[in-house]
């Protein structure tokens, strides 16, 4: 498949050109000047990754989703599976690399293809398009391995992904906010940070990248989909109310979707609202094709605010079909998966072992929470919590659903024998965050209404209610909060269950979320002095927004660092604060920031184990250059350039994070400054904790 296995990949040397004129999109899709062929794909998922019970073998089991346009015939994916390049860029290393270079022996194959629906756009010559899933089961080998693939006899550099070897847990990103609200401009922006994921995978090697919400940016559906403009436009609310969906309107949802997403994975691009508004991030489906991906899902992935608006509104069939197809086509770009009855794709759409399936639909999308849960390694293990499937106004995720979850967590927990050690939670929305109930009160007040009828009308000030129902444009922002008034109760509901299955199986939670378009670290941690590898209450919740999207003015982390400095407690034994991580900029300078604990700059996370982290050359270099200590086994940082402050033990069963801030919008190389800290494992077990005190018990 290639002259020599261990080739000199550099994506930085081959894509660079690739960022160029990232602000700018072409007239039409670039899909429409093929007749025939690939428009979408490769796109590579990791479902799981099983076990024997005495561990000594494993099976990686993935996918990979191809999309041909009107070629029915399924692309022939041949692999080739052999040892992966050293992370540690020794002499003694790179010299075994050049013996083994014509001597190893490769294992081939081809992965199989299964056609599982197929679609049409009626508006652009009812072209087909057919849906190619291709299932990938490798055994796990002793060391990492790479996986070299071509489709119809063709290579590019990025047909590889990673394979973690057998006792080896996984390195992993975190992303989310992965593209533009329609109305930013865009010129502002000529880097990429896709640019900057795919060189440092280059060199340490990501085996999966978990996608945190809003993927793909759908907010255009009310400019390009015809029937929904049509029913914005209606005056009378009573009749937006009654309009009713019928065939042609489902239809056109539908192709809305089907279209923005071969867009958006296929090329990169995107075209907003203005004409300002356009991007085409060509680095993003490459990361596709060599970063397996788990993903949830969020508001933007449907229409914003979608399950945060009043029960009414959002039960209108309008808004409700809209719900509905998009999980549609959520399933089949971000899953593989068919739900579509007439393609009876149910053993993966609703039997597959990773998922965890709620027990009723939701109230809109009428289909049924799709959680997911994946081990990432012998002693690792990712929940991506569904929080927007059966989402309401005043309930995020219901009681049957919860139950159902934490009786997975628990089997899962007693089925490893005490190797799990950490559990990632994917939760869209950050759950450490300061409180902006103030600003929930002032939009929800009386006292604007006569503003927002004036606004409505677009007498003054225009844009500040939204086209949907009247209401304040940020309120579905802050309705979204796990800290909004109505979800107070089931956040710390969610938190003491967590904190609960922390301390019964001596396993480390770790919270990612995005959402917010700032980098943030909160944190819970036990009120009484007590070492954090000893602490189950520990529970950091890493946020990371936007990878894509625009950040916020620099007064909102001024304005949250204020909030922040106020601190909170969920229980009488917990505290909750916000961590100073970002106390000097990215470029380094000797002036601290003011709001140490926020950064309004894209960026993206990574979450890599100790042991992997210690022993990559490149990694470890730059965090040296960074710390004021050493990364090394049985030292301790200091979340940030902090002299006091809580630190953390490096410790083979941690892990180490990172959030990887951009240095520069003009950047085309898109460099990025590391803020790195180490997450200690947790060396206790206790039966129960005492959650006395703990705020709005009862509630939920």
């Amino acid at each position: 498949m290639t002259d020599s296995w261990f080739d000199d990949w550099d994506p930085e040397t081959l894509y660079l050109k690739d960022v160029e004129n990232v602000d700018k999109a072409a007239d039409k899709s670039p899909w429409l000047d093929s007749a025939k062929g690939i428009v979408c794909g490769p796109t590579l998922r990791l479902k799981e990754i099983l076990y024997s019970r005495d561990g000594t073998q494993g099976t990686y089991k993935g996918s990979m989703l191809i999309i041909t346009k009107n070629q029915q015939e399924s692309p022939v994916v041949e692999y080739s599976m052999g040892l992966a390049p050293f992370t540690n860029r020794s002499k003694e290393n790179i010299l075994k690399e050049q013996e083994l270079n014509d001597s190893m022996q490769l294992e081939q194959g081809f992965f199989k293809p299964t056609m599982f629906h197929k679609d049409t756009l009626s508006q652009f010559n009812n072209d087909m398009f057919y849906f190619h899933r291709y299932n990938i089961e490798l055994p796990l080998a002793k060391d990492e391995s790479m996986i070299k693939y071509s489709i119809d006899n063709k290579t590019e550099g990025f047909y590889r992904f990673f394979v973690p070897g057998l006792n080896q847990n996984c390195n992993s990103i975190a992303y989310s906010c992965n593209g533009f609200s329609l109305k930013v401009n865009t010129t502002t922006f000529k880097g990429s940070l896709w640019l900057d994921i795919l060189r440092k995978h280059s060199g340490l090697h990501y085996h999966c990248m978990m996608g945190g919400g809003d993927q793909i940016y759908s907010d255009q559906i009310t400019l390009r989909c015809a029937k929904v403009k049509q029913w914005l436009d209606i005056k009378d609310p009573i009749k937006r109310h009654k309009m009713k969906v019928d065939k042609e309107f489902m239809t056109e949802l539908d192709e809305f979707y089907l279209k923005e997403y071969i867009d958006w994975y296929g090329y990169g691009y995107w075209k907003g609202g203005t004409t300002d508004s356009n991007t085409t991030q060509r680095c993003f489906p490459k990361a596709m094709s060599t970063i397996p991906h788990i993903n949830i899902w969020d508001d933007h992935d449907i229409i914003d605010g979608f399950g945060s608006y009043d029960d009414k509104f959002m039960g209108t069939e309008v808004f409700s079909s809209i719900g509905q197809s998009a999980f549609r086509y959520y399933m089949l770009f971000q899953h593989h998966v068919s739900s579509f009855p007439e393609d009876k794709d149910q053993a993966e759409y609703l039997n597959s072992n990773h998922w965890i399936l709620g027990k009723n639909p939701g109230p809109y999308t009428k289909e049924k929470n799709h959680t997911v849960y994946t081990s990432l390694g012998p002693n690792m293990a990712m929940l991506g919590l569904d929080c927007r499937t059966e989402r309401k106004l005043k309930e995020i995720v219901s009681h049957d659903s919860y139950a159902i979850v934490f009786k997975r967590l628990y089997e899962e927990a007693e089925k490893s024998k005490g190797k799990l050690n950490h559990l990632m939670v994917m939760l869209g929305v950050p759950i450490a965050y300061p409180r902006l109930v103030w600003l929930e009160w002032l939009f929800t007040s009386k006292l604007l209404a006569p503003i927002k009828y004036l606004s409505k009308k677009g007498i003054v000030a225009r844009g500040l209610v939204n086209d949907f129902n009247g209401d304040v444009e940020l309120l579905d922002d802050l309705n979204d909060h796990w800290c909004a008034r109505h979800h107070k109760a089931e956040r710390n509901y969610l938190l003491s269950k967590l904190q609960d299955y922390s301390a019964k199986f001596g396993v480390r939670v770790t919270i990612l979320s995005g959402d917010v378009h700032l980098a943030s670290l909160g944190r819970f941690y036990s009120k009484e002095k007590v070492e954090p590898e000893l602490d189950p209450r520990l529970v950091f919740n890493v946020i990371s927004s936007a990878v894509v999207n625009t950040p916020p003015p620099d007064a909102m982390p001024k304005l949250l660092q204020q909030r922040a400095k106020r601190g909170h407690r969920l229980d009488h034994q917990t505290l909750e604060d916000s961590v100073a991580l970002f106390k000097t900029d990215v470029n380094k300078s000797k002036t601290l920031r003011p709001a140490s604990g926020f950064y309004n700059r894209r960026n993206w996370s990574e979450v890599v184990p100790i042991e992997n982290a210690l022993n990559s050359t490149g990694w470890l270099n730059k965090q040296n250059e960074t710390d004021k200590k050493q990364w090394e086994i049985g030292s301790e940082i200091i979340p940030g350039d902090n002299e006091r402050g809580q630190s953390y033990k490096i410790e083979n069963d941690g892990v180490a994070v990172t959030i990887h801030v951009e240095k520069d919008y003009n950047d085309l190389r898109s460099n990025s400054r590391a803020y790195s800290f180490p997450i200690p494992g947790l060396h206790v077990h206790e039966k129960t904790l005492d959650h006395k005190g703990l705020k709005h018990r009862g509630e939920f």
